[in-house]
């Protein structure tokens, strides 16, 4: 049998294939024909594997070797494409000039003789209809579209006007400081509807939410209590008049028991400490000459501190006073009326060998010895910066106060028997 010619085996495959693969012997070359995209020799293979179509034999009348052949939709080509780059293969996608001609001339090619009229005439009628348009464009409005516009410019005159007299906000009060309180107002929680908060603008800037009491909320509700009062209530410290700057910088003297005292450093910090019973509370540090002592600092003063209305020598005294043996730290102890300072007794406890205070209150009974602190024992004794009176105030009011109350409710029901 004759050896078959080049030009015989390459008789059944477009007339560009054996031009294209001489160039692009790596490529994958997709032949565009009609509906279909068709692959030919080891291209059709490889693509058979990759995207799991089926591979054909073809046949050509002259020629007895048979052609591997492939195909798939052009519906189907950006599903197969990236199919085909992920595993690897360079894809060169191959179409008919005409074909690119006509889609650069925005014309459907002609892919198959059988043509639907209908189809036709919907395209026609489809292209006419941006031409009416443009003609009214250029033209008169449509009433439809002259009315909507009508609305809308008076209904941005209106929002013009209402801009223009638009007052600011009258303030609900003004701090000492001269800053505006606003829209204070109490809102419900949305995470957990039994609480409610209390909030308020200061020039502008939105205050951090309060927890509100059911007391304050109930008297707010009926208009009991105001605005003012809610503020005084819960943000007490933006309302007070603000200390100057001089007074933040350090250091600073306060007077102490023997003397000036200097305080040398102060701030706040959180505690890190995971061992501590304080562990993540805010506290306040001072160093005062060669010592450092620091404090849980209640909300209150900190709030104080950070809104500058209370200076750092204020705070320490507060805070740190009575380990500074401060007379002015224990002024704020004061024994219940009716109490006789005669009966407060401190001594040292014969059992444990300690400093307790205790008060004999007559027929009213007498408390419990209670220990009290080696700073409190040098204030009473070495430093005089504190009375029996004060200490005994400081440690067992709440028990003297018990003692009362439960002598009171005796004594009326003593009295409704007799009755």
């Amino acid at each position: 049998m004759a050896k078959q010619s080049d030009k015989e085996l390459e008789a059944g495959l477009p007339k560009e294939f054996s031009n294209l693969k001489a160039k692009h012997p790596d490529a994958m070359l997709l032949f565009r024909e009609g509906d279909f995209y068709k692959l030919y020799k080891e291209d059709a293979v490889k693509a058979a594997l990759i995207l799991g179509i089926a591979t054909m034999d073809k046949l050509t009348s002259g020629i007895e070797k048979k052609i591997k052949t492939a195909e798939f939709p052009r519906t189907v080509l950006d599903t197969y494409l990236p199919k085909l780059i992920r595993a690897g293969a360079r894809v060169a996608i191959c179409d008919r000039l005409e074909v690119v001609e006509k889609i650069r001339k925005n014309e459907e090619p002609i892919l198959s003789n059988n043509i639907d009229m209908t189809k036709k005439s919907k395209e026609k009628v489809v292209q006419e209809e941006p031409a009416k348009t443009v003609k009214n464009a250029a033209g008169k409005k449509p009433a439809k579209e002259k009315k909507v516009e009508t609305q809308v410019e008076a209904k941005s005159e209106q929002k013009a006007e209402a801009k223009q007299e638009r007052k600011p906000r009258e303030p609900q009060m003004v701090t000492a400081a001269g800053e505006k309180v606003t829209h204070g107002h109490a809102y419900q929680s949305k995470a957990n509807p039994e609480e409610w908060y209390f909030t308020a603008k200061m020039d502008g800037k939105q205050l951090k939410p309060q927890r509100m009491d059911a007391a304050d909320l109930a008297a707010y509700q009926k208009k009991e209590m105001t605005v003012p009062q809610l503020m005084e209530r819960y943000y007490p410290t933006k309302l007070m008049p603000k200390v100057s700057e001089e007074a933040f910088k350090m250091p600073k003297s306060i007077a102490g028991p023997e003397g000036n005292i200097s305080v040398e450093k102060f701030n706040v910090y959180k505690e890190k400490d995971e061992q501590r019973a304080d562990y993540g509370k805010y506290k306040f540090y001072a160093q005062i000459g060669d010592s450092k002592m620091s404090a849980v600092a209640s909300r209150q003063d900190l709030n104080a501190y950070f809104d500058r209305v209370m200076t750092p020598a204020q705070l320490v005294e507060k805070n740190f006073g009575e380990r500074l043996h401060l007379k002015s730290a224990y002024e704020k102890y004061q024994l219940p009326e009716g109490i006789d300072p005669k009966g407060v007794r401190v001594a040292k406890d014969r059992g444990d060998n300690k400093w307790k205070v205790s008060v004999d209150m007559g027929d009213k009974g007498r408390t419990t010895k209670h220990e009290i602190s080696f700073d409190d024992g040098y204030s009473l004794f070495k430093a005089k910066t504190a009375t029996r009176e004060q200490i005994a105030a400081k440690y067992l009011n709440t028990e003297i106060t018990g003692m009362l109350a439960a002598k009171s409710v005796k004594v009326e029901k003593s009295t409704s028997m007799k009755r």
